[in-house]
């Protein structure tokens, strides 16, 4: 039997702070969330001048990421009109996000996690969300 590994704590003060940073660089303040594999919360930072509104769709987009096991920007092509998932976005009480920002986390292979970031456009958010994951890689 093969035991996949989870997120912990530190992996999530790591994913945030990777993507703290990049924040910062391109002069965006993010709302970032962490979930485990289940698409439970594990951590969220608000920055200073990070959007209210923001909040629940940085969680949204990392328990879509998490959960569904794929980036929340393949979803967007996907529940367009005419697309095999169109009204996907209305699935689970409208929790599951098709822009851009949410990122699955992977160990081996297997999702162990996501990352949701949302404040800046849906192209910064899933640079910001990369960069996170890139940090949580080097430091393994």
């Amino acid at each position: 039997m093969r035991t996949i590994r989870s997120l912990d704590v530190e992996d999530a003060r790591i994913l945030i702070a990777g993507a703290r940073e990049k924040a910062e660089e391109i002069g965006v303040p993010m709302c970032i969330a962490i979930t485990d594999e289940a698409g439970n919360l594990l951590a969220f930072e608000r920055m200073t001048g990070g959007k209210v509104t923001s909040i629940t769709i940085a969680i949204d987009k990392s328990y879509t990421a998490s959960g569904a096991k794929k980036a929340t920007h393949e979803y967007g092509a996907a529940s367009q009109p005419g697309a095999p998932a169109y009204g996907i976005a209305s699935a689970i009480g409208g929790r599951l996000m098709v822009v851009g920002g949410g990122l699955p986390v992977l160990d081996g292979g297997d999702v162990v996690g996501g990352i949701g970031v949302s404040s800046g456009t849906p192209a910064q958010d899933m640079e910001v969300a990369q960069a996170g994951i890139d940090r949580l890689e080097a430091q393994r």
